[in-house]
């Protein structure tokens, strides 16, 4: 029996050696066909960005005003006599000179009221040469006792009135040159003329209107309001002592900055109850003729000295319900920079709160990115504009 128990053993050991090799087997296919472990928590690729860097300069203090376009000139053109037109003589939206002839009104009547008062003074200058004649002859006659002096008063009397009549009898000559005079109606001062309103063949006169506009063109008002508290401010801050030193920059309604600078020459003397604000007004070059009188604009003042400001290119910003945030790149990840912007500076954005200068903006790519994504940042196309 001692052999049977060796066989029982023997084979017991061979089938433990077996399930080892199976278990060993096993575990070597399973290593060779599991993943290995990082390619099971990758990280997504990083998302390439470009970015600029968020810098200090200095910006000037600028408060925004509405204001309005006005020409230095404008003359309402009117006739002055009544009488027949008989010629236009402007181009309609032309620049024209002081001097220049606008209308031509007919002349005949006038010039006939001129000849008649000029016949009345010779009466009246021969009618004067006869009363003082005959006071000499009465003066002479009461000297040698062969006259009294009723009748040299007499004399005298009319010799007072046919001088008097002169007097009128000039005025009269006077009134119809000036008259005549009017019957050519020229432009005042040099701008560019309206439309007319009347036309060659119409009778005009003091009733008919305003036959024509002209308005300077160069230089231009600038008028705007400034509320009292703001020129309070200003005042408190020593920025207006002298109002000749502030400039201003005007935009356009479609956004344009007009290239020209401007300076205030005028701050009203009193205050305008109804909306508690004090009128401005400067003066700005026209060369080109690019104000027009009565154009709104938007007007920039410089109050005070520059300051350093962050700014930030406008592409870098981003809104949502909680207000304005920008993406910066921190340890290769997007972070979000809550912001409070100021105004503009040129294509720039000054920001007042959120940043401190120095931080890598992003400014492209911003659709593919999210909050706390690897990102490979690289120099911007566009750099960031000083202004």
């Amino acid at each position: 029996m001692p052999a049977v128990a060796d066989l029982y053993r023997q084979l017991a050991t061979l089938t433990v050696f077996g399930l080892h090799a199976l278990v060993g087997a096993a575990a070597i296919f399973a290593c060779v066909l599991a993943p290995p472990a990082n390619a099971q928590q990758a990280q997504p690729a990083a998302v390439p960005v470009g970015t600029v860097y968020a810098e200090r300069q200095p910006i000037s203090n600028i408060r925004d005003f509405v204001g309005r376009v006005e020409a230095i000139g404008r003359v309402e053109i009117r006739a002055r006599v009544q009488g027949y037109l008989e010629q236009v003589l402007f181009k309609e939206g032309d620049i024209v000179k002081k001097g220049d002839q606008l209308y031509q009104i007919e002349r005949g009547l006038f010039q006939a009221a001129v000849e008649a008062a000029k016949g009345a003074l010779e009466r009246s200058k021969a009618a004067k040469t006869l009363t003082a004649i005959q006071l000499q002859r009465a003066q002479e006659l009461l000297e040698k006792n062969a006259g009294t002096a009723v009748a040299r008063d007499q004399a005298l009397a009319a010799d007072q009135q046919a001088q008097g009549q002169i007097l009128a009898d000039q005025a009269n000559l006077d009134t119809a040159n000036i008259n005549l005079g009017y019957t050519d109606i020229a432009s005042p001062i040099s701008g560019k003329v309206s439309k007319t309103n009347v036309t060659a063949g119409n009778v005009v006169g003091p009733a008919s209107g305003i036959l024509t506009l002209i308005v300077s063109q160069d230089p231009m008002y600038i008028s705007f309001p400034v509320s009292q508290r703001e020129l309070l401010q200003a005042q408190l801050s020593g920025r207006v002592k002298d109002i000749a030193g502030i400039k201003i920059k005007i935009r356009f309604a479609d956004g344009t900055v007009y290239k020209d600078e401007g300076t205030v020459n005028f701050i009203d003397v009193s205050v305008d109850r109804a909306t508690d604000t004090v009128l401005a007004r400067a003066t700005m070059p026209n060369p080109e003729g690019v104000l027009v009188d009565g154009q709104l604009v938007s007007v920039a003042v410089e109050a005070g000295a520059p300051q350093d400001k962050v700014v930030v290119p406008q592409a870098a910003l981003i809104a949502d319900q909680q207000g304005v945030y920008v993406f910066a790149v921190e340890d290769g990840k997007a972070v979000v920079k809550r912001i409070k912007t100021g105004g503009e500076s040129g294509t720039n954005i000054v920001v007042n709160e959120g940043l401190n200068g120095g931080e890598q903006i992003i400014v492209e790519g911003l659709q593919s990115i999210r909050p706390g994504q690897a990102v490979q940042a690289a120099p911007a196309a566009t750099s960031l504009n000083r202004s």
